[in-house]
């Protein structure tokens, strides 16, 4: 019987080793996302102020200011969010409720509420899904599509993890995006989002990092229009802190009589 030769031992050992390293990638994709959840995000309740500002061709066109009060469910580790309006001031005391997979828009002047979609816009190419806060490794199912070096939104280079994500239910706001996730750090860096259709809606940078809700955090979305590069819409979050969110307000009943002084 003829000897394996060492070069043919090499490489069927190269491919075993091959084989099981794309496994344990595919096998740890779902971890880096949930990894960079916990950067965007923390797991306790808490309350932020998100400035939108849209963009056009670089100049300030229209801007809200929300608050947004964030606390994790713990049976679905998924969170809970109540948006409320502050400025301007017409849109003041408008309220979105994202309760039990349902999302609820309440009105003081109608005194109503009308269920509506992750993707109702709120300022340019923010919509209301962009400004709630999610666990994606809940909402997407993730595949590792690799390691590469791209640029950030500060035109600095990153070593990122380039994953695919999937949507798991019909929760998420979108269908399918692509997903940046620097190595060590799992910091998000990029984001491209699909509509169902597999067409791009939007790119978005993660910038600005800084501590906040204790720890280094992203302060900073910048979201651009995948078609109309001219068009960008800016989120950023400020005056953050760590609050203990009644169950109470994440109610639609309780909407009308919400009081989040």
């Amino acid at each position: 019987m003829r000897k394996p030769s060492s070069t043919g031992l090499l490489a069927a050992c190269f491919l075993v080793a091959l084989a099981g390293s794309q496994a344990a990638a595919a096998a740890t994709a779902q971890e880096i996302v949930a990894q960079s959840d916990l950067v965007r995000n923390p797991e306790q309740s808490f309350r932020t102020e998100t400035t939108l500002t849209e963009y056009v061709a670089g100049r300030p066109r229209n801007q809200d200011v929300l608050s947004v009060y964030s606390k994790m469910d713990p049976a679905t580790h998924q969170y809970r969010n109540l948006v409320q309006y502050l400025d301007p001031p017409r849109d003041a005391g408008k309220r979105v409720l994202l309760g039990g997979g349902a999302l609820w828009f309440y009105d003081p002047a109608a005194k109503t509420s009308v269920r509506i979609s992750p993707q109702q816009r709120l300022v340019g190419q923010a919509a209301i899904g962009d400004v709630l806060t999610v666990n994606l490794a809940i909402d997407y199912s993730a595949t590792l599509l690799g390691t590469e070096t791209i640029q950030d939104g500060e035109h600095k280079p990153r070593q990122c993890w380039h994953v695919d994500l999937k949507a798991a239910d019909a929760d998420a706001t979108y269908a399918h995006a692509e997903y940046w996730v620097e190595q060590d750090t799992y910091y998000p860096v990029k984001a491209r989002f699909y509509s169902d259709s597999g067409r791009i809606l939007k790119i978005a940078y993660y910038r600005d990092f800084g501590q906040r809700l204790g720890r280094v955090r992203p302060n900073e979305v910048v979201i651009i229009d995948a078609v109309d590069t001219s068009l960008a819409t800016i989120a950023t979050f400020h005056d953050s802190e760590f609050r203990d969110v009644p169950d109470l307000w994440f109610q639609r009943d309780y909407l009308p009589r919400l009081d989040s002084r």
